[in-house]
């Protein structure tokens, strides 16, 4: 089954891409699963056949889990290729969006177990943008390309894992999840709270002016933790909806063997779900959600950080 598909046109003038194909393949998952969620706003193909998208003067034929494996690998930076192995996405899948230039792998080790790494290019990246139902809204989806942080890849490589782990729990719990949000935004928007007042000011030393009570304030809006007059940020947020409806966080950290002295500290006292990563191996978590993963080695059992 072949159809084109052009993300620019309005949802009236864009043909029902992939409606009810995937309740019909049973290898794909539905939009709730917390491995799907990532597609969920994308006027692009959902179900087993692949069709065309046209994004830039390309075109590109797409089915429904390559669509998925693309805006998952986009919602981390960065997955190991053995993540990204299960019932609904083959080998053949990834091989396919490499060989479109929306995606690039690179050998890599994690302790002593060799894998391959995903990301997207930017290519890939323009396809998931071009692609949104509404690219204005403030709780999207932010897909990432690219390796930005390589000394920090071995321990970015384990969000993903950290992730499902807990997002299956809140979905056990009546949760379904919205977005997820890196470290790096959250900084970002707290580096544009501290520089508000700087903005437009020819005179302005770049220096933030923000009191202390302030960024405080700031942090309580945010629902992050303070230890001392320092903001502590997760290395992933989990938006999602409670069995009541409300809407929560849930802040996962991923902990390794550099975690020392009062850094370690601070993530322990933040309250924040933790999962220690030891080499390619990665422990279970504890924490709480606030109101408002498969690694490599699957016989690995779950330690509980306390």
């Amino acid at each position: 089954m072949w159809r084109d598909v052009d993300p620019r046109q309005p949802d009236r003038d864009r043909p029902d891409v992939g409606r009810g194909a995937a309740d019909s393949d049973a290898g794909d998952r539905g939009p709730s699963d917390p491995r799907a969620v990532f597609a969920r706003d994308l006027a692009l193909p959902s179900g087993p056949d692949r069709e065309r998208v046209h994004a830039h003067g390309r075109v590109y034929e797409l089915r429904g889990a390559e669509v998925r494996t693309l805006a998952t690998v986009g919602a981390f930076r960065v997955l190991p290729e053995a993540d990204l192995r299960d019932a609904e996405r083959r080998p053949r899948d990834l091989r396919h969006l490499r060989d479109l230039g929306l995606v690039e792998t690179r050998p890599y080790v994690v302790g002593k177990t060799r894998t391959r790494l995903v990301t997207l290019t930017p290519r890939g990246r323009d396809v998931l943008e071009r692609a949104r139902r509404d690219p204005r809204a403030a709780s999207a989806q932010a897909f990432y390309a690219g390796v930005t942080k390589p000394r920090e890849l071995a321990h970015d490589a384990q969000l993903y894992r950290a992730y499902v782990r807990t997002a299956d729990r809140l979905v056990e719990r009546g949760g379904r999840v919205r977005r997820v949000v890196l470290e790096e935004d959250l900084k970002r928007a707290y580096q544009r709270f501290l520089q508000a007042s700087n903005r437009r000011r020819r005179d302005s030393d770049g220096r933030p002016d923000r009191t202390a009570d302030e960024i405080a304030q700031w942090a309580r809006a945010q629902q992050l933790p303070m230890d001392g007059e320092h903001v502590q940020f997760p290395d992933l947020r989990i938006e999602y909806d409670a069995r009541d409806g409300q809407r929560a966080v849930e802040d996962v950290e991923v902990t390794t063997p550099h975690y020392r002295g009062a850094h370690a500290a601070a993530k322990a006292r933040s309250g924040f779900t933790r999962y220690r990563a030891t080499g390619a191996r990665l422990g279970g978590g504890s924490g709480s959600s606030r109101s408002g993963g498969r690694g490599f080695d699957p016989r690995v059992a779950e330690e509980f950080l306390e």
